[in-house]
């Protein structure tokens, strides 16, 4: 598999350079507790564990994470691997997966949220498109989507001037994200260490043979692990809470040093020459 990480990678380094997203100065402020004045308690207690405080801020990382999903929620599950680059210089977040049918034929898919603007394509072999979609649906999609990743891998990306917290419950608190004129907004559920057990959207359209449809969204989380002086999850999945039932298309999970933060889009560049 390391060769195609590696070619993942180049690729996931090319868009994002090309997409002109900045970089923030080399010095990042760290995050005080008068940060987290006028936070819900609830709010407050997440970060703290998450080990945001005395910490600089967090204004992009690069992350890797394996796993397996299942087309449209059908059929067999799949072998993943995926590597993406988020930023909170401008909101932006660029998502690569690889999917192998039979361990032989391969599925590169691609999520991107700049400018304002989600799209999404998915290409068999890299050439023959299978899946495509872009326009008011996958803007809201993908920019709740990057809500989640900062909540999971990035908490100190929520302290930006365009998110506000709301209190909810002592085990859960609301966000709401603006940006390029939209909103977006989940809830967080923390257990009993005030980590994230789950987040739950109804910002988001499932992807369904019969076609897109809004629906709540959540992703639940099994467990966390020390990276360092911070918190990774262990895995997760991702489930979309029908009607007829829940249906779980993608589960997850991440190794300690397998996110890295502040890293310029040079940066990852460098790394993937």
């Amino acid at each position: 598999m390391f060769w195609r990480g590696k070619q993942m990678y180049r690729r996931l380094s090319e868009e994002v350079c090309a997409a002109g997203v900045g970089a923030a100065g080399s010095d990042p402020q760290l995050v005080t507790e008068d940060d987290l004045a006028g936070l819900p308690a609830t709010a407050q207690r997440y970060l703290h564990a998450m080990g945001v405080v005395n910490r600089p801020r967090v204004w992009s990382f690069q992350a890797h994470i394996t796993g397996r999903f299942r087309l449209k929620g059908q059929g067999s599950w799949l072998p993943a691997e995926v590597w993406q680059y988020n930023s909170a210089v401008e909101v932006a977040r660029f998502f690569h997966m690889r999917l192998d049918f039979a361990a032989v034929v391969p599925m590169l898919g691609r999520d991107t949220y700049v400018g304002g603007k989600g799209a999404m394509d998915g290409k068999v072999f890299g050439l023959v498109t299978v899946a495509h979609a872009k326009g008011p649906e996958t803007d809201m999609s993908e920019l709740v989507t990057y809500l989640n990743d900062a909540v999971l891998m990035a908490p100190s990306m929520l302290l930006g001037p365009n998110i506000t917290f709301a209190a909810v419950d002592g085990r859960s608190f609301d966000l709401t994200l603006e940006d390029a004129a939209q909103t977006v907004t989940a809830r967080v559920f923390l257990d009993a260490d005030w980590r994230p057990v789950n987040f739950s959207t109804t910002d988001r359209y499932a992807d369904l043979p019969g076609g897109l449809v809004r629906a709540e969204w959540t992703t639940p989380i099994h467990g966390w692990q020390p990276d360092g002086d911070r918190f990774l999850f262990t895995r997760g999945s991702a489930v979309w809470q029908l009607p007829q039932g829940p249906m779980s298309y993608l589960d997850f999970s991440i190794c300690p040093g397998d996110v890295r933060y502040n890293l310029a889009p040079a940066d990852i560049s460098r790394r993937a020459s």
